[in-house]
């Protein structure tokens, strides 16, 4: 045969999947580099160009994975957002008393506010986004302000949280959790999981009924499902960076 039939040809173009892997961890890359930007120097200091240069590529070579510096912001506020809503899903999947949900919860919120997409859910202006998005955000707010307001409410029901008002527990609660992406640096002298459980304890003595107050001295076990490794972590980032998980979907419309 021939050595120039097409049988023997040779593709100059790398297969599909891995060129849209490729794709996929070069916009991660991105994501990971703009939101380290974003915290070190502010939103409205950091340039396209910055992150160009921090990733040794060109500006013009960001616009084949985003249309411009909001969408970038959009996109780290949205896998933090992700990361949480997950939470949710997870804990009201697996049932429990009150006080073990709301406990469940400030731990996973915690430990999110420790990571820079989750400081992304609290360091930013949402006035720097489109109003569709604006609109996205305050949605998703509103969902994690009634998770947590519900565990109470479901608390006070079961018996293990004592009676008061449900709207400004959760808000003193999310108010402090808040502030974790305000002030948490890695590397410091707490881990980033010492100090969700410190919070999961220290944010809920107050509200828990007396049989409850021994209990809520240990640190609540966050489910039976293992903590992702490394590879886990990174396909399930990548994913969500690609934009091509459930928040993607309809997103910038």
């Amino acid at each position: 045969m021939d050595a120039r039939s097409p049988a023997n040809h040779q593709s100059p173009w790398l297969p599909f999947e891995t060129r849209r892997r490729a794709r996929d961890e070069k916009r991660e890359a991105v994501l990971r580099t703009a939101v380290a930007l974003f915290l070190e120097q502010g939103y409205h200091r950091t340039t396209l160009n910055d992150v160009a240069e921090r990733l040794n590529i060109t500006k013009p070579a960001l616009y084949n994975y985003f249309g411009g510096k909001d969408e970038i912001l959009f996109e780290c506020w949205a896998i933090g957002n992700e990361r949480v809503d997950d939470c949710i899903t997870e804990i009201a999947a697996g049932g429990g008393k009150g006080l073990d949900k709301l406990r469940k919860l400030i731990v996973r919120y915690a430990e999110v506010m420790t990571t820079d997409y989750g400081k992304s859910l609290v360091r930013f202006d949402v006035r720097d986004l489109t109003e569709h998005n604006r609109k996205v955000v305050n949605t998703a707010k509103k969902k994690i302000d009634r998770a947590f307001r519900d565990y109470i409410c479901d608390g006070i029901s079961d018996g293990t949280i004592k009676p008061c008002d449900p709207k400004l527990s959760a808000f003193a609660i999310a108010g402090s959790l808040n502030w974790i992406g305000h002030w948490f640096q890695p590397g410091g002298p707490m881990t980033g999981d010492a100090v969700a459980e410190q919070f999961a304890i220290r944010l809920t003595e107050g509200i828990a009924t007396p049989s409850m107050r021994k209990k809520a001295d240990k640190p609540p076990r966050k489910g039976n499902a293992p903590r992702e490794d490394g590879s886990e972590h990174h396909a399930r980032t990548a994913a969500r960076a690609a934009g091509q998980s459930k928040r993607a979907r309809g997103r910038l419309r």
